[in-house]
């Protein structure tokens, strides 16, 4: 990562992330906006799935903390155990500066508050959600 680009809030919010998921690898990369794309290895995400657990991805953009973290996105192959259909707000889309394939988890923020709402609460309020669909 280019730190010489990264704001100070960025590069805090990258740390509380790797506090919150001390289990799990946490890396970033340069988004050449001033922002970072953001990859958190093993993750739960709940007993509705076959797979125990996935990578979880977003980008935290320059304007952060004022701009939200969205939308979040997991594994491709993430299917339920009872092979139904997911909800609302999963899409299969391609994410990232790469275009890698990812299951979108479209969670937007409505009563965002910059003084509360950091990357990793977000982070673990969409976990939450994706554990009880």
């Amino acid at each position: 990562m280019n730190t010489m680009t990264t704001s100070a809030v960025i590069l805090e919010a990258i740390d509380e992330l790797e506090q919150t998921f001390a289990d799990a690898i946490v890396t970033t990369e340069d988004d050449a906006a001033g922002g970072v794309w953001v990859s958190i290895s093993n993750v739960p995400v709940g007993p509705a799935y076959e797979q125990e657990s996935s990578w979880m991805a977003f980008q935290i953009t320059f304007p952060y903390p004022e701009a939200d973290v969205y939308p979040l996105f997991v594994r491709p192959d993430l299917r339920r155990k009872d092979g139904g259909a997911h909800g609302e707000g999963f899409q299969s889309v391609p994410w990232g500066p790469r275009g890698e394939n990812g299951t979108q988890l479209s969670r937007r923020s409505n009563r965002l508050d910059p003084a509360l709402d950091t990357a990793a609460t977000k982070v673990l309020k969409v976990l939450k959600w994706l554990g009880k669909q």
